[in-house]
């Protein structure tokens, strides 16, 4: 087998440029190490035969400077692709089959870039392990006998074995962070608005949002780039503000960094904290100002995740009666019946279980007592950050509490995936761009990631920051 895929973009880019290798070698490497590596359960659905096609349809057309050109990428499976069946990892879409395009679909195949499949996810992206798949878990591809993370866990996975090195995740409380941060890999939760929701199946529609992971932080810039365009289908989206443009010369002496006490709590791993203070170290040798700071509410982040989220799920996922599309049932008495067979049937224990909770919370007086003092509580949140980020630069902090755990492990526990999330939850509250960049390794090997935050559409300073910490630790590959 060939070893393409190990090679930077650049490397390719010339390689297909010069001739030297076609857009089908790349597409065959991809389907071999999915082959050799289906045990870790990344994909739900290959997209093989339109894949080769594409590949061979590019050979006759002229290759553009265009770094994605002809490059394979992997889709999380609640992102639609048209004619490839897109299931959320749920038995309640085991048979849906899409006939349009996500727009970040299409901007991707605007860009000659071939859809390898459809990855493994937590259902309905309801999970912070990738356990509560109805296709199964998918494990860590540092340790099998360990999660992947989630709710994208099948697209960080995927990244840090090389099949492809591109994938797209979505993040409602830190799906695209605390996966990569499990698997060694970058991802990059964008500011709320950056990129186009349209085809992409809502769990919290006021948190969700589309993301690149990656094996750099280069690679992870461009791929964002790609996807971040003005879409008129999409209300709530303002599109990139401009070309995200990543400079190796960064004047560290002038930075600004906060770090909440928060982010320094006693729930986190002393291997994370000690690996997060080798960085803090490293920055503030580089003459960085570095901070902590005190933010309010974020201890109240997973209640205000839990009622926000909980509650737009409920009424985002009352579309799946087994009317239209879908999974339905063949056993029932009356209509009535029907919707409830079809539903209990359908969804999986932790689907339902937030469902519940979520219809309680918006029922009757419900809504007034909890929903909209949440809503009071958030705004109050985005004000802190606000005024954070009026004094600093960055906000930085580890993006996990833990490392991975067993398979298996507290699955009983219905508060684990939001305990999960302490750390990541609050950017998607505030609706802040946020990436995680893997910083080292356990003694055991298991990768650790920290979490770098900028202000509104300051992607850019991410990517910079990011990249000086990248190259500065070297450790690029590791994972592979």
């Amino acid at each position: 087998m060939s070893n393409y895929l190990d090679l930077s973009l650049e490397e390719i880019h010339t390689l297909l440029k010069n001739k030297t290798i076609k857009p089908i070698d790349l597409v065959n490497e991809c389907f071999s190490k999915i082959e050799k590596n289906k045990d870790y359960n990344c994909y739900i659905t290959l997209n093989k035969e339109q894949a080769e096609a594409k590949a061979k349809e590019l050979e006759n057309v002229p290759v553009s400077d265009d770094l994605l050109f002809g490059i394979p990428i992997a889709i999380k499976d609640n992102i639609i692709t048209k004619d490839l069946k897109t299931t959320a990892a749920s038995h309640m879409l085991y048979n849906f089959v899409p006939i349009y395009d996500a727009y970040v679909v299409k901007l991707l195949k605007q860009h000659n870039m071939i859809i390898i499949g459809k990855l493994n996810m937590d259902e309905f992206a309801m999970g912070s392990s990738n356990q509560t798949s109805y296709y199964g878990p998918v494990k860590n591809p540092l340790n099998k006998d360990l999660v992947s993370g989630g709710s994208s866990g099948g697209s960080a996975c995927a990244v840090a074995l090389g099949m492809p090195f591109l994938s797209l995740g979505t993040d409602t409380g830190g799906s695209i962070r605390q996966p990569s941060s499990f698997c060694g890999v970058v991802g990059m939760k964008p500011t709320y608005g950056l990129v186009s929701r349209y085809g992409l199946i809502a769990f919290a529609s006021s948190l969700d949002q589309i993301g690149p992971i990656t094996r750099t932080v280069k690679e992870n810039a461009l791929l964002l780039n790609a996807i971040s365009e003005k879409d008129s289908n999409d209300l709530t989206q303002e599109g990139k503000k401009e070309e995200i443009k990543i400079t190796d010369d960064i004047d560290l002496s002038k930075l600004k960094i906060a770090i909440p006490k928060f982010y320094l709590n006693d729930k986190i791993d002393k291997e994370i904290l000690n690996k997060f203070n080798e960085i803090k170290s490293l920055l503030t040798s580089k003459g960085c100002q570095i901070d902590v700071v005190d933010i309010k509410y974020l201890e109240n982040s997973v209640s205000l995740y839990q009622i926000i989220a909980l509650g737009e799920a409920s009424s985002n996922l009352a579309r799946y009666d087994g009317i239209r599309y879908g999974y339905s049932t063949t056993k029932f008495t009356d209509i009535n019946d029907f919707y409830k067979a079809t539903r209990s049937e359908g969804f999986g224990p932790e689907v339902k279980r937030r469902l519940m909770i979520g219809s309680y919370l918006l029922s009757g007086a419900n809504a007034k007592v909890y929903y909209e003092k949440a809503l009071k509580i958030r705004h109050a949140m985005i004000e802190e950050f606000h005024n954070v980020f009026h004094a600093y630069d960055y906000i930085i902090g580890p993006t996990t509490t833990t490392l991975p755990y067993p398979l298996g492990a507290n699955n009983d526990d219905p508060n684990k995936s939001f305990i999960d999330d302490i750390l990541t939850i609050p950017v998607n509250m505030a609706g802040l761009p946020a990436l995680n960049l893997p910083i080292g390794y356990s003694k055991d090997n298991l990768a650790i990631g920290m979490q770098i935050i900028a202000n509104r559409f300051e992607e850019n300073k991410i990517y910079n920051l990011a990249n000086y910490l990248e190259q500065a630790l070297n450790l690029g590959g590791k994972h592979e």
